[in-house]
C-alpha cells in the first residue's frame, strides 16, 4: 500500500492550516465587530474565547486526523471503539466541505473578479461615484456568465494547485500566497494609518470603549466575541483533521495550533487596521459584510491618491485569503475519494473538477435566474442556504462531535487523545481541563447553536407575527443535537 503523504516542512503545515483558516469572515465580519462592540475591550474577550474554545477544538481535530492517517470521510471508522456510530458523522462532514465550496467558490471568484477590475482602472475614475459602484456590484450579482467564468476558474486554479499533490502543490503553493498575503497586509495597513485623519479610526478600532460596550449590551458583546472565536478556525467539518493526518509525529499538536490561532488572529486585526482607519480619512461609515468590501472600499479607494494600486493590491490579499481557504478544503474534498474509493490523485481531481462547478451553479444562479427562489424567508437566497447549513449546523455540530469523540469513553477517549497530542517535541496539552473540555465547552457549543438558530427566525417570527415559525425552526435544531446524541451514544462499547 503506497503511503501517506507528508508534509515537508514544520512551516508548510502551519501556513496551509492557517490558510484554512484565514478566509473573508476576518476581513468582512471581525473589523465591523470590533469597532461596533467597543474596540480593544472586545479584541481581549475574543482572544479570551479563543483559548478557551477554537484552540482545544483544534487540537482535537489535528489528533483526530493524525490518530487515523485519514480525512473525515473515514477517520472516525478507524479510531471508533467497535460497535459504536461515530463514523456516521463522516457522511456529514463531507457535505460540510461540499456545501461550503458550493458558495465560497463564487466569492472567491468575486474577489479575482473585483482585483482585474480594480488594476484595470474600472473604480479610479472621476466619473465614478457611489452610485455607480454600486450597479457595478449589481451587475456583477445579476450576470450568470460573469459569476460562472470566475467561480469555474477558481476551481480549476485551486483543484490544479492540488493535483501536485500536498508537497509540491498544496504546500509549495499556499507558502507563497501566505507569505505574499502577510506582506500585502502589512504594507496595506501602514499605508492606511498614514491617511488624513486615519489615527481617529486607529483610535475607535483598538482604544477600549466601554461605553459603547454597555450600549450595546455586555451579554450581546460576549456572545459576538464567543461567537466569531468559535467560527473563525473554520472547526467542525474535518477541514482541519485532514493536514493532522499529513504531519509526522515529531511535534505536538498543542503548540502547532496555537500558532494557527496566532496567524488567524494577526490577519484578522490587520484586515480592520486597513479598512477602519481608511473609513475615518474618507468619513465613510464601515459595514459588515460584502457590502463592505465590493461597495465602502471601492468608493475610499476611488477617491484616494493611487487608489488604482491600493485597490488592486486590497483585492489580490482577499484573493489569496479566498484561495488559500478553498486550496485547503478541496485538499480535503480529494482525501475523501482517496480514501474512500482507492482512486488515484489525479482522477479525483477530474471527478471534483466537474462535481463542484455543478454544485456551485445554483449559488451562482440565486443571484439573477433562480432569484426567486429565498429558502429563509425574504431578502434570503440559496447562497444564505448553504452558508446556513454550514456555519449555524455542520461547524457547530460537527465541533461538538470532535470534542465528545476525543473525551467520551463511548469515543476515542481521552487517554488516546492525550497521547496522540502530546506525541513530539514542544507544548504539550494540559491534562486538568478534561472536566471542562467533558461538559464546559460542549455546553457553550449548545448555547452557540441555539442561538444561532434565535436569532436566524425569531425576527421572522415576530414581523409575521407567527411564533409557530420560530417553535418550529427551534424543534429542527433540537432534533440535528438528538442526532449528534445518536452519534455518541447509539451503539454499545465493547471493550475487548
Amino acid at each position: 500500500m503506497k503511503s501517506r503523504e507528508k508534509f515537508g516542512s514544520r512551516l508548510g503545515f502551519i501556513l496551509v492550516s492557517a490558510g484554512c483558516a484565514v478566509g473573508l469572515g476576518n476581513v468582512w465580519k471581525f473589523p465591523y465587530m470590533t469597532g461596533r462592540y467597543g474596540g480593544a475591550a472586545f479584541i481581549v474577550i475574543y482572544l479570551i474565547f479563543l483559548i478557551l474554545m477554537g484552540w482545544p477544538i483544534m487540537v482535537c481535530e489535528f489528533s483526530v486526523g493524525r490518530g487515523s492517517q485519514k480525512s473525515c470521510a473515514t477517520s472516525f471508522k478507524v479510531l471508533e471503539p467497535k460497535g459504536t456510530k461515530w463514523h456516521h458523522y463522516g457522511w456529514f462532514g463531507m457535505a460540510g466541505n461540499y456545501l461550503l465550496m458550493m458558495f465560497y467558490t463564487m466569492v472567491a471568484g468575486w474577489m479575482m473578479y473585483y482585483c482585474f477590475r480594480c488594476a484595470k482602472g474600472d473604480f479610479s475614475s472621476s466619473s465614478v461615484d457611489a452610485q455607480v459602484i454600486v450597479n457595478r456590484f449589481n451587475e456583477m450579482l445579476s450576470s450568470p456568465g460573469i459569476l460562472t467564468f470566475w467561480m469555474i476558474l477558481t476551481v480549476l486554479l485551486a483543484f490544479g494547485v492540488c493535483s501536485f499533490g500536498v508537497q509540491k502543490g498544496v504546500e509549495r503553493i499556499t507558502k507563497i500566497m501566505m507569505t505574499a498575503l502577510l506582506a500585502l497586509i502589512v504594507v496595506l495597513a501602514v499605508h492606511s494609518v498614514r491617511l488624513p485623519g486615519a489615527i481617529e479610526g486607529v483610535k475607535f478600532y483598538l482604544i477600549p470603549d466601554f461605553q459603547k460596550m454597555k450600549e450595546a449590551g455586555i451579554g450581546n458583546v460576549i456572545f459576538g466575541a464567543m461567537s466569531q472565536a468559535f467560527f473563525t478556525l473554520s472547526l467542525g467539518i474535518g477541514a482541519m483533521a485532514i493536514f493532522g493526518s499529513y504531519l509526522d509525529k515529531n511535534r505536538s499538536l498543542a503548540g502547532e495550533a496555537a500558532s494557527i490561532g496566532i496567524l488567524d488572529t494577526f490577519v484578522a486585526l490587520m484586515a480592520g487596521m486597513i479598512i477602519i482607519p481608511a473609513c475615518f480619512s474618507f468619513g465613510i461609515e464601515p459595514d459588515a459584510g460584502p457590502s463592505l468590501i465590493f461597495i465602502t472600499l471601492p468608493q475610499i479607494f476611488n477617491q484616494m491618491t493611487g487608489g488604482r494600486i491600493w485597490g488592486t493590491l486590497f483585492f489580490l490579499f482577499l484573493s489569496f485569503a479566498a484561495l488559500s481557504t478553498v486550496i485547503a478544503v478541496f485538499e480535503n474534498i480529494i482525501s475523501f475519494a482517496i480514501d474512500l474509493f482507492g482512486i488515484s490523485r489525479s482522477r479525483a481531481v477530474l471527478i471534483n473538477i466537474v462535481l463542484v462547478s455543478l454544485l456551485s451553479m445554483p449559488a451562482v444562479l440565486g443571484f439573477n435566474v433562480l432569484s426567486g427562489i429565498q429558502p429563509l424567508g425574504a431578502g434570503t437566497g440559496i447562497m444564505d442556504l448553504e452558508d446556513f447549513l454550514v456555519s449555524n449546523n455542520l461547524l457547530p455540530l460537527g465541533s461538538l462531535v470532535y470534542l465528545m469523540f476525543c473525551t467520551q469513553k463511548r469515543g476515542w477517549g481521552w487517554e488516546n487523545f492525550i497521547k496522540e497530542a502530546n506525541a513530539g517535541n514542544g507544548k504539550k496539552f494540559p491534562l486538568f481541563v478534561r472536566g471542562y473540555m467533558t461538559y464546559g465547552i460542549p455546553a457553550l457549543i449548545v448555547v452557540i447553536y441555539l442561538k444561532g438558530y434565535w436569532d436566524m427566525f425569531a425576527p421572522q417570527a415576530a414581523a409575521a407575527n407567527n411564533p409557530l415559525l420560530l417553535a418550529g425552526w427551534m424543534c429542527v435544531a433540537i432534533a440535528f443535537l438528538a442526532l449528534i446524541g445518536w452519534f455518541a451514544f447509539g451503539g454499545k462499547r465493547k471493550d475487548s
